[in-house]
């Protein structure tokens, strides 16, 4: 299970509210809210960084811009992800 932080970009878990109702008038004020937790899409992926193969978290918004400049320069993101 990967750690709930990217070590690309160092997103993180953030906290909100959520709200139950969002009507408009009096109630707005008196609408339920609970706090709760917005947590990014993390994986662990295996990478080739300096010359070698390492283990990082990763979360996709990194993944698909990674997969975006590989394919940019060339080189397929499915074979040079085995």
């Amino acid at each position: 299970m990967a750690s709930g932080k990217c070590d690309v970009c160092d997103k993180k878990t953030v906290f909100g509210r959520s709200i139950r109702y969002k009507h408009g008038g009096n109630w707005e004020r008196k609408a339920q809210k609970r706090n709760r937790m917005f947590k990014p899409n993390v994986h662990r992926k295996r990478v080739f960084i300096d010359g070698r193969w390492q283990r990082i978290n990763t979360c996709t918004q990194c993944m698909r811009t990674e997969a975006k400049h590989q394919q940019k320069s060339g080189v397929s993101y499915a074979t040079a992800n085995k």
